[in-house]
């Protein structure tokens, strides 16, 4: 589910992780962005970096959703779950899931910007033949701890899918108060009201993060490459001291979009996918959590 879904809204990703890393793009709406990439880069721009996030995804949501259920098998055992213990579990899931898989996701930000037009006269160029190269090259020039940049910001972000799956899990119950099963329409409606209540409320992380992860820019006249958790405050300091408090938020529009869909689109496919796997299995599924 999360494949497809990120295959298809893959440019609104490449529209807000430019947003966010390049501080002089000018902000536009979406289209715009895109339409701008294109011209200076390429047809095939906006899907540059598609395998490297497409494997990080697989890997970070097999970690995830399979902590996440495991976890719920273990602790619910059968019983009614709460939204309490949802939240707990998503936390822990978060939790595991940034720990193991923060290095694919530094490796795959910095292939995905390999080669953009940064309006940023202070963003180091990179040269990776690819993601093995890309880990060699992290480790041999900045430390293998360099891995794991952004890695305090986004154990902060654990609250995302956290509350994503709160509200996921809470609409659900509602629903199946009134419905024997969960339509197409419901799946996705549900999926993308979540998502957009999470993706809001801890966007300005997000920026931060990517800030992070890409490693690249330069801090100071002493050319500092940014790379240590501790500028995380200051990252946000200046973000706001530059642009104001809006521009904790440039690229929320694609973000918004990207990730709503995707998260959406994604639920979609899991419901039926679910459904499918215990109907081929000739179980009885519970829908009722």
């Amino acid at each position: 589910g999360s494949m497809t879904a990120m295959t298809v809204f893959f440019p609104l990703d490449t529209a807000r992780l430019r947003l966010q890393v390049d501080e002089k793009r000018k902000s536009k709406t979406t289209p715009a962005v895109l339409l701008e990439i294109i011209k200076e880069e390429g047809l095939l721009a906006p899907y540059r970096g598609w395998f490297p996030v497409i494997s990080s995804l697989c890997c970070s949501n097999f970690v995830y959703f399979y902590t996440f259920n495991s976890l719920k098998a273990l602790w619910v055992k059968g019983q009614h779950s709460t939204t309490g213990k949802d939240l707990v579990l998503g936390v822990v899931a978060g939790v595991v899931n940034v720990l193991l898989t923060t290095p694919l996701w530094v490796v795959n930000t910095r292939l995905k910007l390999q080669g953009a037009k940064f309006r940023n006269e202070d963003i180091l160029p990179t040269n990776y033949k690819g993601i093995i190269d890309a880990f060699h090259q992290i480790i041999r020039d900045e430390g293998v701890l360099a891995l794991w940049n952004g890695t305090f910001p986004s154990l902060l972000l654990v609250f995302n899918p956290a509350i994503q799956f709160m509200f996921y899990e809470g609409f659900k119950r509602k629903l199946l108060k009134k419905q024997l099963q969960l339509t197409s329409l419901d799946a996705f409606v549900i999926g993308a009201v979540a998502k957009a209540v999470a993706t809001t409320l801890t966007y300005p992380l997000q920026t931060v993060q990517s800030i992070l992860r890409f490693g690249r820019h330069r801090l100071n006249p002493e050319n500092r490459t940014l790379g240590s958790l501790r500028n995380v405050l200051y990252l946000l300091q200046q973000r706001v001291r530059r642009f104001g408090l809006m521009g904790l938020y440039k690229g929320l529009e694609a973000k918004l979009l990207q990730t709503v869909l995707t998260a959406a689109l994604m639920f979609l496919v899991y419901e039926k996918l679910t459904a499918a796997t215990f109907t081929v299995m000739g179980l009885k599924h519970s829908r009722r959590h």
